[in-house]
């Protein structure tokens, strides 16, 4: 069964253009003129029930207009799509049982009331039974680790303890398919683990899809099965997120600090050294060229390590790669 079904999906904004001067800003006041902006361009793809999909891009590439599209929030310009046979923008209602969302930067929770206030409001609105909401926030409790959390106003919960509380608001009527925009934007690397495990929870237990947007390639690796990378309201990239690894999330950088000063002249075949402090290097590698191993040998035997850091380039980086290789 296909949950979203997406086929040659546009948008189109329309801006007023600031007109310059006294007498340009009459004319504009009487006449205005505007310019159009083409934030989703014949955007085409399938996403199947209970399916991990990654779908990811820089700013301003049109991934939450089009999760705002999907939701019925707005109207396309041209096109269609169907989540889980609806019609988002005119069937808006009927697919709010369906679905469950989290904007990453737009709280759902009641800010000065205690998270359990919102999870019992949003049992009367999707017209669940008392006893099956109080199950139901039960069963989220565990699974996100929110039981001690749910009785204290959201304005003390840490953003990492709220986004688990928004998380678990939006499962409360058992959606069939979440659609997360940046669920872990600002969050530290425990917090967004708690919030990975979760989500995997959910989707091993219940069947739950997700469609999920994010700038951190670990959430892709964690969760997703299959990535789809868009930019200037298209897609650039369709795959298997293990084919993404394999292809194109091959450079690593690297962060030591060492127990002892580090000399001026500090490098490693095969390693580009990207800055030498006094107790610390940054560095960067290809592992297809490089193996990880054979770095952390050499890193080990350049003295007594206090702390390390292997990370995966910014995913701006990834795109850039990506665009490269296609137009080579």
């Amino acid at each position: 069964m296909t949950s979203i079904e997406v086929v040659n999906l546009q948008k189109t904004f329309q801006t007023k253009r600031k007109a310059a001067g006294l007498s340009g800003s009459l004319r504009a006041l009487i006449k205005p003129e505007y310019s159009s902006i083409e934030a989703v361009h014949s955007l085409s793809f399938r996403m199947e029930a209970g399916e991990l999909l990654g779908f990811i891009g820089p700013n301003g590439a049109g991934k939450s207009t089009t999760i705002k599209i999907l939701t019925g929030i707005l109207h396309p310009s041209g096109g269609d799509a169907k989540v889980l046979g609806f019609t988002p923008w005119s069937e808006r209602q009927k697919l709010a049982y369906q679905i469950g969302t989290v904007f990453g930067q737009r709280p759902q929770l009641w800010y000065h009331l205690p998270a359990m206030d919102t999870f019992l409001l949003f049992g009367k609105i999707y017209e669940l039974d008392d006893r099956e909401t109080r199950k139901r926030i039960d069963y989220l409790s565990d699974a996100f680790e929110i039981r001690d959390l749910l009785d204290v106003p959201v304005r003390k919960l840490s953003l990492g303890q709220r986004m688990r509380c928004e998380v678990a608001a939006s499962l409360l009527h058992r959606p069939k398919l979440l659609l997360l925009d940046e669920p872990s934007i600002g969050l530290d690397v425990v917090a967004k683990q708690h919030i990975r495990d979760a989500i995997k929870r959910m989707n091993q237990e219940e069947g739950v899809g997700v469609l999920l947007t994010s700038h951190d390639a670990g959430d892709l690796e964690a969760l997703c099965k299959r990535v789809i990378i868009i930019n200037h309201g298209q897609i650039v990239y369709e795959d298997k997120v293990s084919n993404l690894k394999r292809n194109f999330l091959t450079t690593k950088l690297v962060q030591v600090r060492y127990a002892l000063e580090v000399p001026k002249d500090f490098s490693i075949a095969g390693v580009e050294t990207l800055k030498v402090g006094h107790y610390g290097v940054k560095l960067k590698f290809d592992t297809l060229q490089t193996p990880v191993d054979a770095v952390i040998s050499h890193l080990s035997e350049a003295g007594d390590i206090m702390d390390i850091t292997i990370s995966d380039p910014p995913l701006e980086e990834v795109i850039s790669n990506i665009y490269q290789e296609a137009n080579a």
